[in-house]
């Protein structure tokens, strides 16, 4: 039986879980768009994510989804529209700033640093957290052995979430391809997110990996309270946990609504299939 709940209408019109119903989405974006000279690659983007929502955007290939989180995380400025986190308006932010806000964000290529232990691949996402004057730690000062110590305890916690701790001294690029993406969504984690975003997490996996995905993702939702928006081609992964789904085609929203409301859109399976001859 699926765990997924209902969703439900906000005044806004947008749909989110019924238990994100009585407070404010994590993410409100309204009419986002973006021209690359005279060339629309995304219009009158709008969506609101709740506060624990899994949610779903999918699309033909080319159809603009990885343009939405680069606008997203702000490796591009819109051209138009407005996004906000946790009710904050993103426009003045940069990349770096956007994740310090609560956005974090995986990609479909894993970007390791394969030559790093699985420890320091985790610390190194807890840079928003451990902190330290620039002198303490040229001079190794107290400061800098606690703060160490403080990483290492946080990046261990995290690797204890996927049973990995034991990995925690090995090579990041010595790992099997789905305990890479573990530690990917667990370095993300150690940005202390609001919002991950997950580009195409299951490319390149088999079944069971993508099953033991499917449980991660799950898992990372369940235990952090957060919401995560992934961007996925597997539908049977795609239907199985995400409880909104957005379709976009040619850089615009053509439909919104729960896993059974969009397998049967016309203009879905249209967009997926091409339109049926006369």
């Amino acid at each position: 039986m699926s765990d997924k709940t209902r969703m439900v209408p906000l005044p806004s019109k947008a749909i989110v879980p019924e238990r994100d119903a009585l407070e404010r989405p994590i993410l409100e974006v309204s009419r986002l768009g973006i021209n690359f000279g005279g060339l629309v690659a995304v219009e009158d983007f709008n969506i609101a994510v709740g506060r624990t929502e899994i949610c779903g955007l999918i699309g033909p290939n080319g159809a603009g989804k990885t343009t939405i989180f680069n606008l997203l995380t702000k490796v591009y400025q819109p051209t138009s529209g407005a996004i906000l986190l946790d009710g904050q308006d993103t426009a003045s932010m940069n990349t770096v700033q956007v994740n310090q806000a609560g956005i974090a964000r995986t990609f479909q290529n894993i970007r390791l640093f394969p030559s790093l232990s699985v420890e320091d691949n985790v610390k190194i996402g807890l840079h928003n957290q451990v902190r330290y004057p620039l002198i303490t730690g040229v001079f190794r000062l107290p400061g800098f052995f606690r703060a160490e110590r403080q990483a290492k305890d946080q990046a261990m916690e995290l690797l204890s979430i996927f049973d990995m701790t034991d990995l925690a001294s090995k090579k990041a690029g010595s790992l099997p391809y789905g305990a890479q993406r573990r530690l990917e969504f667990l370095r993300a984690l150690a940005t202390n997110p609001k919002l991950l975003l997950l580009d195409e997490p299951a490319a390149g996996m088999n079944p069971s990996e993508t099953e033991e995905l499917m449980a991660s993702i799950k898992k990372i939702r369940d235990r952090f309270q957060i919401a995560i928006m992934l961007i996925e081609h597997d539908m049977r992964l795609v239907m199985g946990i995400c409880e909104g789904i957005a379709v976009i085609n040619y850089g615009k929203i053509i439909a919104k609504g729960t896993a059974s409301e969009i397998q049967d859109n016309p203009e879905v399976i249209e967009a997926y299939l091409g339109k049926k001859k006369e």
